[in-house]
């Protein structure tokens, strides 16, 4: 009879319990943790890195020296230059002789004066804006809006909202005053604002039932409104219905009020409040 522990296959299940039991018995040891390189180590580039950058700069260097020159361009000054209101007009001469409409009649160098209402959010901002610019302002209207010497005007929107096309009627307008007096034409409009501007007015005050009209002075932005109205109102009743154009009718109306001309139909609005106020005194 054979002996059992010549069998290879017991042999081989009793080497794999033995191996088992020790794999259970040895505790489990942690694998080796291998140590990072130090920051100085890896300062240096390799080789190939270091040729490839020599190459690329090389590359560079042949490819600026068969560039051909960049043109020099001469920089000038160009917002330091004047700047002509229309192209033709400076406003570095402009004298202002009332010295309560220094501060709010405002010239700006500007070839075509329009700030586009970027201060219309801001306290004042009328005061800041360009004197030609709220000329063209007052133009941009439907008609009269009330009876002017026994009718009321109604022009259908024909410059409501068309500022440039208002802007050029300003434009033809300063032409012809340009050719009629030989003047800056800024300045025949300035004095004409200030001649055409009231100083005093009235105002209704209800005292024990009954209404008094009392004289009261006028601010110098109120005088700068009233005559901007009064101007643009004697250009929009001028050319209704008529021959005349409105340009035409603007250019005649500044020059009549800038020579106290007793015609002009702001002169003649000034002196009526003028005299109720006084009558009212």
């Amino acid at each position: 009879m054979a002996d059992v522990s010549d069998n290879p296959k017991n042999n081989e299940q009793k080497d794999g319990a033995a191996n088992a039991a020790a794999a259970i018995t040895k505790p489990a040891t942690a694998p080796k943790r291998t140590r990072r390189p130090k920051a100085a180590e890896n300062v240096t580039e390799s080789e190939p890195a270091v040729a490839a950058g020599e190459m690329q700069s090389k590359a560079a260097e042949a490819t600026t020296k068969t560039k051909a020159p960049r043109r020099q361009v001469k920089k000038t000054d160009a917002g330091l230059e004047e700047q002509l209101v229309f192209g033709k007009y400076t406003v570095n001469d402009i004298e202002i002789l009332d010295p309560s409409l220094v501060d709010y009649i405002l010239l700006t160098q500007r070839a075509y004066p329009n700030s586009y209402g970027r201060r219309k959010s801001k306290l004042y901002y009328l005061a800041h804006v360009n004197v030609i610019e709220r000329l063209i302002n007052k133009l941009m209207r439907g008609g009269t809006g009330k009876k002017i010497g026994g009718r009321v005007i109604r022009t259908e929107g024909r410059l409501q909202g068309k500022k440039f096309k208002t802007m050029h009627i300003v434009e033809s307008a300063f032409a012809k005053i340009a050719a009629k007096t030989g003047k800056n034409p800024i300045q025949v409009f300035v004095n004409a604002i200030e001649y055409a501007a009231p100083i005093e007015d009235t105002t209704r005050v209800r005292y024990g039932g009954i209404n008094y009209n009392v004289a009261v002075g006028i601010t110098a932005s109120r005088r700068l409104d009233i005559a901007l109205k009064n101007l643009s109102l004697a250009a929009l009743t001028g050319s209704f219905k008529n021959r005349k154009s409105i340009s035409d009718a603007l250019a005649d109306e500044i020059i009549l009020a800038a020579n106290k001309d007793a015609n002009s139909y702001a002169i003649k609005r000034k002196t009526e409040t003028e005299r109720i106020a006084r009558s009212a005194r």
